[in-house]
C-alpha cells in the first residue's frame, strides 16, 4: 500500500449543509487523478495554516468516486480551530493541502449480491456512510442497505435532501431511520438517545442481526463502543463490524500538531528512534522520562512525517515496526491483521526498548 501524500488542491465549491456544516469539493487535476482514486468510506487529511499555526484534520469523503473531484463534509466543533475556520472562511478558489485517500472503512463492491449492509451514524458520522450507501446500492441490484442516523434535532441532519433522494431512487432496498434525541418523533423507538436498551429494541424490531451481513458504525466513541458491545453480545462476529470514529472522547490528549518541544539534559537516559520516510533514514534521541511518542520525536527532525488526528483514530501515521518494542496507548485505526504484520500508530507508540526502528515506507 503506497504511503498517502499531500498535494495542494483548489477548492471548487463550498456548499452549506446545515447551520454548522459544509460540503467542501476539491478539484483534482488530470495529472493527480491516480493519486485520488478512492473507495467509498475512505478519508483524507487536510492541512492548512490558520492564524499562523499549521493544523491538520481528517475528514471522510462523502461522495461516491467521481472523476476530477473529491468532496468532504466538515461540521463545526465547539472550540475546533480547523472546523471553525473551514465552515466560516474557506471559499471557492482557495488552495489547501489534501492528502491522498486512505482508510479501511469500506467493503468489496464486487461481492454485494444479496447482501444486507447496515450503517449506524451520529451527526457528522453520516459522511462516509453517504458514499457507502450510494455505492453499495448502485453496485448490485439485489443489495440492501439500512441506515440508522441519529441527531439532536431535525435541523442538525446533514445531507437531508440527498438522503431523501437516495430513498426515492432505491425505495425497496434502502431503509432509512432518523433518530432524534431532543425532538419527539411519531415512533417512540426513534425518539431519544440511543442507549443499550433502545439499541437492543432496534435489533429486535428494525434490524434483526441474523439478516445482516456487515455492520458499519461511525460516530463518537461512546455510541460506537455501545453498538459494538451490544452486537457482540447478541452473537455478531466482530469481523463483520467495521467502525470509524470522529472523536475518541479524549480531548485532553496531545495533538501532535507541530511536534512538542522536548529537551534532553546531560545525564538523561535516552532512547534512539530511527525511522525511514521516502527512502531517507533519520534518527532522533528522546529522553526516557519524557514518555514521548515516536511521532512527536520524529517531527522534531522531519516536519514532513505523516499524521493528521494524532489521536489513534485516522491511521495516517501508520508505520511498520522493524525492531525494538513499543507500547501503543490507543488504537482505533489498525485492523488485527495489520497488527500481526507489525504495523503501529506512531502517534500512540511509546518506546519500551533502548532503540526503536520504524519504517513509514513499509
Amino acid at each position: 500500500m503506497a504511503r498517502a501524500r499531500f498535494h495542494t488542491l483548489a477548492v471548487a465549491d463550498v456548499r452549506p449543509l446545515t447551520a454548522a456544516s459544509v460540503e467542501v469539493t476539491f478539484a483534482v487535476p488530470d495529472e493527480l487523478r491516480g493519486e485520488y482514486d478512492y473507495q467509498p468510506g475512505q478519508h483524507v487529511a487536510l492541512r492548512a495554516t490558520v492564524s499562523g499555526r499549521e493544523l491538520r484534520r481528517s475528514y471522510s469523503i462523502c461522495r461516491p468516486p467521481t472523476a476530477g473531484s473529491i468532496s468532504v463534509a466538515i461540521k463545526r466543533d465547539l472550540g475546533g480551530a480547523f472546523s471553525t475556520w473551514a465552515t466560516s472562511e474557506l471559499k471557492a478558489g482557495d488552495r489547501i493541502d489534501v492528502m491522498s485517500p486512505q482508510g479501511t472503512f469500506t467493503t468489496d463492491l464486487a461481492a454485494l449480491d444479496g447482501k444486507h449492509i447496515v450503517g449506524i451514524a451520529a451527526g457528522s458520522g453520516i459522511t462516509p456512510l453517504m458514499a457507502l450507501a450510494h455505492s453499495i446500492l448502485s453496485a448490485s441490484e439485489t443489495s440492501q442497505f439500512t441506515l440508522v442516523y441519529t441527531n439532536r434535532t431535525a435541523i442538525d441532519v446533514m445531507f437531508l435532501e440527498e438522503l431523501a433522494d437516495l430513498k426515492d431512487r432505491f425505495p425497496s432496498r434502502l431503509a432509512l431511520h432518523h433518530v432524534l434525541s431532543r425532538e419527539q418523533r411519531s415512533a417512540p423507538l426513534l425518539s431519544g438517545r440511543i442507549d443499550d436498551e433502545r439499541f437492543r429494541r432496534m435489533l429486535d424490531v428494525l434490524i434483526p442481526p441474523a439478516t445482516v451481513d456487515e455492520w458499519f458504525l461511525c460516530g463518537p466513541f461512546e455510541l460506537v463502543q455501545l453498538c459494538r458491545d451490544v452486537l457482540e453480545s447478541v452473537g455478531v462476529d466482530r469481523s463483520h463490524i467495521r467502525f470509524e470514529l470522529f472523536t475518541t472522547g479524549e480531548p485532553t490528549q496531545v495533538t501532535g500538531d507541530a511536534g512538542h518541544p522536548v529537551i534532553a539534559r546531560d545525564g538523561d537516559k535516552t532512547v534512539q528512534i530511527e525511522f525511514t520516510l521516502d527512502g531517507q533514514t533519520s534518527t532522533v534521541d528522546t529522553p526516557v522520562d519524557a514518555n514521548e511518542s515516536v511521532l512527536n520525536a520524529a517531527l522534531r527532525v522531519r516536519p514532513d512525517v505523516p499524521f493528521a488526528c494524532a489521536g489513534g483514530v485516522c491511521g495516517t501515521c501508520r508505520a511498520r515496526l522493524v525492531s525494538g518494542d513499543v507500547r501503543m496507548t490507543e488504537n482505533y485505526a489498525l485492523e488485527p491483521e495489520e497488527l500481526e504484520r507489525g504495523y503501529v500508530l506512531t502517534c500512540q507508540s511509546h518506546p519500551l526498548t533502548d532503540r526503536v526502528v520504524v519504517d513509514y515506507d513499509g
